[in-house]
């Protein structure tokens, strides 16, 4: 009450005041008078411990009840807590079912503390031994993740979204907007910004927080426009050279009516073919999930990397289900047929490196992982950042066409109808299935243009003693220029 009859007080003689030319002073110029006079008497009552006769007001002294100074700044004090950093953060943290049990033992931890700070008592010991206990249960747990898991951890609303990973990992960061054909995307978000005074282009699938949010947002589903602002800025950084990085976090590509009547195949055909034309290098990082085309768009890169935690995957296990069992209760099934995790997408050659997360995931420790990405993805620029332009699209192009597995020797295969196909056993191919059609004029010369340039890599990468997934597909290119022109017609 003290408070505002402070603020009505200064608030009605700043109205009777009298501006230089006679006038009476603006209502922007008044409130800010007495907005002045509340900062400044609440400073002065924390200072003086309360004593009104220090308080100083910019329109003149006025008597005000004793301790109402006082209770001011308590008032202002707790309403600046609002703004504080949450002091115990499993009370904004959503736990999921198989990390219940970590959140009641470091629940138990935070109260043993503080009984003993209140009593006085030293329980340093019993403290260290929980505190033991709660990291190996912790480490026990994430260790031996299922798939279902591991994709309720992509899905956690608390994971770093790309937003928070940009301003984080970034020293400059702006965000550019529109594809200039009148939308702006907001579930596909991109911007410039340097790392360690590198210049990068960042484009990233971006998910909200809240209902709210993830409306705005399209729960991080790009519309066709939001893969057409992603092409213009690609094309942008190929225009001045800068290099490109792209974060996953999408279930998929928006799939409703106006996506499809806008042409959302088309967009996302269009990104395809011109990602593998880009002279500068592209890296690509699955930081959440990574669903169908809706991913791939943004994913054509020179290097993928994919969080320890993170899930790619050509459909959800959920529709996957739906397909095959006609039920969605068969998800955890589906999860592990697909292979969606990053130890086997590293395993089938689909991701080049898993960047690791701090003991209980990346929305535990989200400074852990901030630095963990940031390390990997400033390692990874340094394998491309002296490569020249052909040689980076020769490594985009040789990198994806040795995704797969074919049949060498028909042979040793074991013929389509002709019994149970085993584990180790691989069906044949009908040769019909594989003719190659009349070549066109000068196919041939562009080839060996082409296994030129890669034995030229090849060469460079054994030089530097690179290991890398690139050098692996340049020897693989290298060696094929020994096979048959048969072999060769059918690679082309």
């Amino acid at each position: 009450q003290g408070q505002r009859a402070r603020v009505s007080s200064c608030s009605s003689r700043c109205c009777s005041s009298v501006g230089p030319r006679g006038g009476l002073l603006s209502l922007q110029q008044r409130g800010r008078r007495g907005a002045a006079a509340v900062a400044l008497r609440a400073k002065d009552s924390e200072k003086d411990g309360g004593d009104e006769s220090h308080t100083v007001e910019m329109a003149g002294s006025v008597s005000a009840p004793p301790g109402a100074g006082k209770r001011g700044a308590e008032w202002f004090n707790s309403f600046l807590k609002r703004f504080k950093p949450v002091q115990d953060k499993s009370d904004n943290v959503t736990a999921l079912q198989f990390e219940k049990p970590l959140f009641e033992l470091d629940k138990r931890i935070i109260e043993v503390k503080k009984v003993a700070e209140e009593n006085g008592v030293d329980v340093s010991s019993q403290v260290a031994e929980l505190e033991a206990r709660a990291s190996q249960l912790r480490h026990e747990t994430y260790s031996r993740l299922t798939a279902m898991q591991r994709l309720q951890v992509a899905r956690h609303p608390n994971r770093p979204t790309f937003l928070d990973i940009v301003l984080n990992i970034t020293d400059k960061w702006v965000e550019l907007h529109g594809d200039r054909a009148g939308y702006d995307d907001p579930s596909l978000v991109c911007g410039v910004g340097s790392i360690d005074g590198t210049t990068f282009m960042f484009i990233g699938q971006q998910k909200g927080r809240n209902t709210k949010e993830n409306i705005h947002r399209n729960f991080g589903m790009p519309t066709p426009n939001g893969y057409r602002k992603a092409l213009r800025f690609m094309r942008h950084a190929d225009k001045f050279g800068i290099p490109i990085v792209t974060f996953v976090d999408t279930p998929g590509a928006y799939a409703g009516k106006k996506a499809e009547e806008l042409g959302q195949g088309e967009a996302i055909a269009l990104n395809l073919r011109e990602m593998f034309g880009l002279r500068v290098p592209i890296l690509s990082v699955v930081i959440g999930e990574g669903g169908s085309g809706g991913a791939l768009a943004i994913g054509c890169a020179n290097k993928m990397l994919i969080m320890e935690h993170a899930v790619y995957y050509v459909a959800s296990p959920e529709a996957c289900a739906a397909i095959l069992w006609k039920s969605r209760e068969k998800a955890g099934e589906a999860t592990e047929a697909l292979r969606i995790t990053s130890k086997d997408l590293t395993e089938l050659g689909i991701m080049d490196e898993v960047i690791p997360e701090p003991l209980g995931a990346a929305h535990s420790d989200p400074a852990g992982a901030f630095a963990m990405l940031k390390q990997a993805l400033m390692h990874s620029w340094d394998d491309f950042k002296d490569l020249s332009e052909d040689e980076i699209r020769l490594q985009r192009y040789a990198k994806f066409r040795k995704l797969g597995e074919y049949i060498e020797n028909k042979d040793e295969a074991v013929p389509i109808g002709a019994g149970t196909v085993g584990p180790g056993d691989s069906p044949s191919i009908d040769e019909d299935w594989t003719e190659v059609p009349d070549q066109p004029e000068g196919l041939q010369q562009g080839y060996r243009d082409l296994l030129l340039a890669a034995e030229k890599v090849a060469q460079m990468e054994e030089k530097s003693k690179n290991n890398g997934a690139g050098a692996a597909a340049f020897g693989a290119t290298s060696r094929s220029n020994g096979t048959s022109h048969k072999q060769v017609n059918t690679n082309v």
